[in-house]
């Protein structure tokens, strides 16, 4: 689906008209009958257009426009000010500091902004999309008005949300992330009834569910994490496997699961969680056995799962997936352009190999 993001604040500028100038007679009256014409195919016409959102935040570039916090570079959230300064910021951003961040004036008070926040959720809400209809109703051409309809456009829109999402995640902002990613999933489920499962759509509603479990879990909040990343394994789980964003989302939801579960000491649940992901990158790398990345995945997913098996006591299970995992590392070829994957190639090796037991003390071991 070829969609364009729309801004509804910004205003279809009408072209210059080079015959502007005024003529007596017929010829004033002919110039002004034409440009009304002019003036309603425009209107009719408008949802082919591209506009940008007039304050730059339709760019794919960094931007901190004039609706965002200095201090986490997203989009106001909470907005509070400063007193007597009066400059504004997210509250969870200004409790950090005494004095004002822009000005250095020392901050006697914090007080709601409730006007501005305002305009900053009237400004998230219509952000590349406008669901409601608009008709040039004019006069006697009543009866040939036609409806512009814009589409709501949740992949570029969602791009914009997670965009400020991370800069707030960044920034240790996580109510204002979790807002964003919250909007960004509801926008991602109402494409998903408009249009159907698409492995786009998908792949990324899993992403910002997972994201959502950061945010959680960052927060302290175990509980809601797990909730999330269950929620994007469940979801994930029921498209096809053939798709390498949709199955690399589900891996690393299950492996989030699997730590969180692990901190909470309960081991073999860990270990389930370690082993579902494990399986879904075996099953990949079977079709995609000459993709460098999905090889690393492997040998991680073995780490984690020998990890959990020496924690329960299963010494030779446990060394028998680090060694696994190491050849299988050892045996894997990478391109000179690939330095990348090969730093963490090295890396992963490095660890796997100081998990092994002591080759020294091995031989010296009796019998």
């Amino acid at each position: 689906m070829n969609m364009t993001p729309v801004c509804p604040f910004v205003k279809a500028s009408r072209p210059d008209d080079n015959n502007a100038s005024k003529k007596s007679g017929e010829n004033s009256m002919k110039h002004q009958v034409e440009s009304e014409s002019k003036g309603k195919k425009e209107v009719n016409d408008s949802a082919s257009t591209s506009p940008k959102c007039p304050f730059g935040y339709d760019s794919h570039s960094f931007k901190i426009g004039p609706l965002s916090c200095t201090v986490c570079q997203a989009l106001l959230f909470d907005t509070s000010k400063c007193v007597p300064c009066s400059h504004v910021f997210c509250k969870a951003c200004i409790l950090r500091f005494k004095d004002c961040p822009l000005c250095g004036a020392d901050i006697v008070k914090i007080e709601p902004d409730a006007n501005l926040q305002g305009v900053v959720d009237h400004f998230i809400e219509g952000h590349a999309r406008i669901k409601r209809s608009v008709s040039s109703d004019k006069g006697e051409e009543a009866t040939e008005s036609k409806k512009v309809i814009y589409e709501d456009v949740s992949l570029e829109r969602g791009s914009f949300l997670v965009q400020q999402a991370m800069r707030a995640f960044r920034a240790q902002n996580l109510e204002s992330a979790k807002s964003r990613l919250n909007l960004c999933a509801e926008d991602i489920r109402d494409q998903l009834e408009k249009v159907g499962n698409t492995s786009e759509l998908c792949s990324q509603l899993g992403a910002v569910l997972g994201m959502l479990g950061d945010c959680c879990r960052a927060m302290g909040d175990a509980s809601s994490a797990v909730a999330y990343f269950e929620e994007s394994v469940q979801f994930l789980s029921k498209l096809p496997k053939d798709d390498l964003e949709i199955t690399h989302t589900l891996s690393v939801s299950l492996n989030k699961i699997g730590d969180l579960k692990y901190y909470d000491e309960d081991l073999q649940a860990a270990r389930s969680y370690y082993f579902k992901s494990l399986n879904v990158r075996r099953d990949v790398v079977k079709h995609n056995s000459n993709v460098p990345s999905q090889v690393l995945d492997v040998a991680v997913s073995l780490a984690k799962v020998a990890d959990v098996d020496r924690n329960l006591g299963d010494e030779k299970l446990a060394t028998d997936g680090f060694q696994e995992a190491i050849d299988l590392l050892e045996s894997l070829t990478l391109k000179s352009e690939a330095s990348g994957l090969e730093q963490r190639r090295q890396s992963v090796l490095d660890f796997l190999r100081s998990q092994l037991p002591d080759k020294q003390e091995q031989a010296e071991a009796p019998v």
